[in-house]
């Protein structure tokens, strides 16, 4: 995270200024089902045999006067995603082998890689919501200079941030094999989709 954005988010939690109200988040989220993309090991990037990455599109509205990574920041929060960070995508491949990781985009747009080499590029935009199973091979190929990406994580995750080179193949996929199916969707918490289309998969 960077020093401007730390010290914005702790003054916001201070005050309370740009933040919103837990009981406001509903009426900001638009009805939206993902898209689902299952990518195979490769050999290099594991990814996940079983669950999915998601990719809600524009499902955030986000009200004037709050800042959009504290929105994003208080829904994940409210359904048990925490340990919450605000940067961008790193222009490396890499994955996490022992949590899931969401991906809020608070501003701006980027082109990112998902899958590894014979993954699939999609295009992130303000409002987006990406859910990443642990595994899956992530890395940005090209963002607007505005960028701003709020991650988090189940609290039962161990973060971890690997290249291919980093780790070896069999004990990654192991570790990722272990890495439970999330109480809530970051979104849309109980009754949101996640746990619906990664229980369908597994």
């Amino acid at each position: 995270m960077s020093i401007l954005q730390g010290m914005k988010k702790a003054a916001e939690k201070v005050t309370g200024i740009g933040r919103p109200a837990r009981a406001d988040l509903s009426g900001m989220l638009r009805d939206r089902r993902p898209v689902a993309y299952l990518f195979a090991d490769d050999g290099k990037t594991p990814n996940n045999a079983k669950y999915p990455l998601l990719h809600y599109r524009d499902t955030v509205a986000f009200k004037a006067g709050l800042d959009p990574a504290a929105v994003f920041e208080e829904l994940f929060a409210a359904h048990g995603w925490g340990r919450s960070w605000r940067n961008g995508i790193y222009d490396f491949l890499h994955f996490h082998t022992q949590s899931h990781e969401v991906l809020g985009i608070a501003r701006g747009s980027a082109r990112v890689q998902f899958g590894g080499a014979k993954g699939r590029t999609l295009t992130v935009e303000a409002g987006d919501v990406i859910v990443l199973p642990a595994g899956t091979g992530h890395q940005r190929i090209r963002k607007s200079d505005d960028l701003l990406v709020v991650g988090a994580y189940p609290e039962d995750g161990k973060y971890d941030q690997p290249e291919p080179r980093d780790v070896d193949h069999a004990e990654a996929l192991k570790r990722i094999g272990r890495v439970p199916v999330p109480d809530a969707d970051p979104v849309y918490g109980t009754d949101g989709p996640l746990r619906a289309l990664w229980k369908a998969q597994a």
